[in-house]
């Protein structure tokens, strides 16, 4: 089976944009682990803050209630800072779900925070009442526990969550490593392969026993390169009207490909042109030559690499069409018809007259002939201008006649 170029490259394509969307992911992973080093930063930097705040200078009370107020607010803004961090820790919220959980420790924390201040705030009050000092001094120790906890929890928790989320990023990677891997190696081998083909084609000294085509394309162009080469140096397979192949040449050309029609359905249609019979006692030999060229030269437009043309009779043309389904082939047949219908001659006495034909299409089967093959498409051929003209008809109609 040959692969076909166009398909590798839309897969490669998706395969690079996939290495995108990996990068892009690299990204994120690069951004949470930023992320996660900054929130342990920013909860080391509140312990700090609330060790100053038991640590200030009660000497001078005025100085002391001015650094407490701004060590104070900077503590609130560290806990926005850790739920603005947390608004862009994408993968650890798609991964873990565990927004519910972060935001409440915060808020506890936030709380915690209030009853710090406010316990640090009464500590600095100036008195005399040593009862009170003492009192207010209990409580902030208590606080400090309380904060200090809630921060130490929340450390263990970032670090849980660390864990949790970089152990499935490792397992990601290792997956996406050997995948990108074994895609490489893949990819690589296919583009050898294109190459090798186009090698192949550039070489003067082409050795088809020896080399095996890789791609439908490449073997599509040497299929065409070799119907030219045959063509220009074996005149007996041409039509010296047309200048497609005569019958020699439609057998010839279909014993070279083959081997690519097995990878198809084949079809054998047999046209002609209706009424031409009446148009040899009407038109000048060169307007009947003219209609059979163009004819002949709007096959070839239709005919792909692998399709074989040719002119069997003098107003009877044989088409060998390789298509995935029957019928894509009666379709591309109808076409045909439809582009010759189109063709318009003008005769000597400058009136315009139109040129159509009538068919028999037909299935060749693995096991039957070309030669039976074209015999069922003449007889069907046959059916077809006895009802009329500019039809064509496949098996099926022929069976219902018989029936």
């Amino acid at each position: 089976m040959r692969h076909s170029i166009k398909k590798i490259f839309q897969n490669l394509k998706i395969y690079l944009f996939f290495i995108l969307f990996i990068a892009f992911i690299a990204l994120l992973v690069s951004f949470e682990s930023t992320l996660s080093y900054e929130k342990v930063d920013n909860l080391h930097n509140q312990q700090k803050i609330i060790t100053k705040l038991t640590k200030l200078d009660k000497s001078d009370l005025e100085l002391a209630l001015i650094e407490f107020n701004g060590k104070s607010i900077q503590l609130h803004q560290e806990i926005d800072n850790l739920q603005l961090l947390y608004k862009y820790a994408y993968l650890e919220k798609f991964l873990l779900n565990n927004e519910e959980e972060y935001k409440s420790a915060l808020q506890k924390l936030s709380l915690l925070t209030d009853k710090f201040n406010q316990a640090a705030k009464e500590y600095y009050i100036e008195t005399d009442d040593k009862q009170y000092e003492m009192t207010t001094k209990i409580k902030l120790q208590k606080a400090l526990e309380e904060i200090n906890q809630q921060i130490k929890s929340i450390l263990i928790q970032t670090l849980t969550y660390n864990e949790k989320k970089f152990k499935l990023i490792h397992y990601f990677i290792i997956g996406i490593f050997f995948l990108i891997l074994i895609a490489t190696f893949y990819y690589n081998k296919m583009l050898n392969a294109i190459y090798k083909d186009i090698e192949f084609l550039s070489q003067n000294n082409k050795n088809k026993k020896t080399y095996s085509i890789f791609s439908q394309e490449a073997d599509a162009i040497s299929l065409r390169m070799n119907r030219r080469t045959q063509d220009s140096t074996n005149p007996d397979l041409i039509d010296p009207v047309t200048q497609i192949h005569n019958y020699k040449g439609l057998v010839h050309m279909y014993e070279l490909k083959k081997d690519a029609h097995k990878k198809y359905i084949t079809t054998v249609s047999v046209l002609e042109i209706d009424n031409f019979s009446q148009a040899q006692s009407i038109y000048p030999e060169n307007i009947k030559e003219a209609i059979l060229k163009k004819i002949a030269y709007t096959l070839s437009l239709h005919a792909q690499a692998i399709d074989v043309v040719s002119r069997t009779g003098y107003n009877q043309f044989t088409i060998i069409l390789s298509r995935s389904t029957k019928e894509q082939a009666f379709k591309d047949v109808e076409k045909i018809q439809q582009s010759i219908s189109e063709l318009k001659f003008t005769t000597p006495s400058q009136t315009t007259t139109k040129i159509t034909v009538s068919g028999g299409f037909v299935v060749k089967q693995y096991n039957s002939s070309l030669k039976e093959a074209i015999k069922q498409a003449k007889e069907i051929l046959t059916y077809a201008q006895s009802i009329g003209r500019n039809k064509i008809l496949q098996s099926r109609d022929f069976a219902h006649k018989e029936i």
